[in-house]
């Protein structure tokens, strides 16, 4: 099997003036598909510039980016551009929702760039789709307001999905969540990794790694460990613990 993301010797330099800051400094990564990888790191690891280029949102200074078996290096704007909205979805810490549309029209929204166009009924029959993919169907009318957090998450992962990427690209998801809300948005991104899609998440909580199956960790611009995760803690399992020890406090 071939890799989905394949990344060689990849190197990032930035410049601010006279001074030359090394991003990454000759990364090699491969993601095969259906992987759930999460990329870790402290501030300054180089691990959102290494989500920056797996998401064709910049380009390696060195080194080679396949995705898809596709040289990004070699795709001009147009192109990155046309790759970028056939091959990936993205869902980022903040929800990006507008506000004064229903979750069915804000997931409708990547496919009014897609090149042949789709016809209006095809947009809302994918739209629907995605938002059952996510347990939302029933909440398609409501507006962004009339939704919880983690609701307005999934309504944002249902839109990262409806183009059919090959792979989901989650930049902390969770980050603008409470415990037990992170817990059930996460048992959706394990959810949809069963049923075979791609994920790939940056994330800089060691809890919300465990839910996914390999574990990247990166410093200095250097990936210093890449490791299976053993023990991942499935959603219904941490919900359980999560009610246990509010249940423990609330008595206490």
């Amino acid at each position: 099997m071939d890799p989905i993301i394949k990344l060689e010797n990849f190197r990032r330099t930035y410049r601010n003036g006279s001074l030359e800051v090394q991003a990454v400094r000759g990364v090699s990564l491969n993601i095969f598909p259906g992987e759930f990888v999460a990329i870790m790191g402290a501030s300054g690891s180089g691990k959102s510039t290494m989500m920056n280029t797996i998401g064709c949102l910049d380009r390696p200074t060195e080194g080679l980016y396949l995705l898809d078996g596709v040289d990004i290096g070699k795709l001009n704007r147009d192109e990155l551009a046309d790759l970028r909205n056939r091959k990936l979805g993205f869902v980022f810490q903040g929800f990006n929702l507008l506000s004064r549309t229903s979750a069915l029209e804000n997931v409708e929204l990547p496919m009014l760039y897609s090149r042949p166009p789709i016809s209006a009924g095809e947009q809302r029959a994918r739209a629907m789709k995605a938002l059952e993919m996510v347990g939302l169907a029933q909440r398609a009318d409501h507006k962004p307001n009339q939704l919880s957090g983690g609701q307005q998450q999934r309504v944002a992962i249902a839109r990262a999905l409806v183009n059919q990427p090959r792979v989901l690209l989650a930049d902390e998801p969770t980050g603008n969540l409470d415990s037990r809300t992170s817990v059930e948005v996460m048992g959706v991104f394990q959810s949809l990794n069963d049923q075979g899609i791609t994920v790939v998440m940056v994330t800089h909580e060691l809890d919300i790694a465990s839910f996914s199956k390999r574990k990247v960790v990166m410093r200095d611009g250097l990936v210093r460990s890449d490791d299976q995760v053993v023990d991942r803690s499935f959603s219904a399992d941490a919900l359980a613990r999560l009610d246990a020890e509010q249940k423990a406090v609330h008595l206490a």
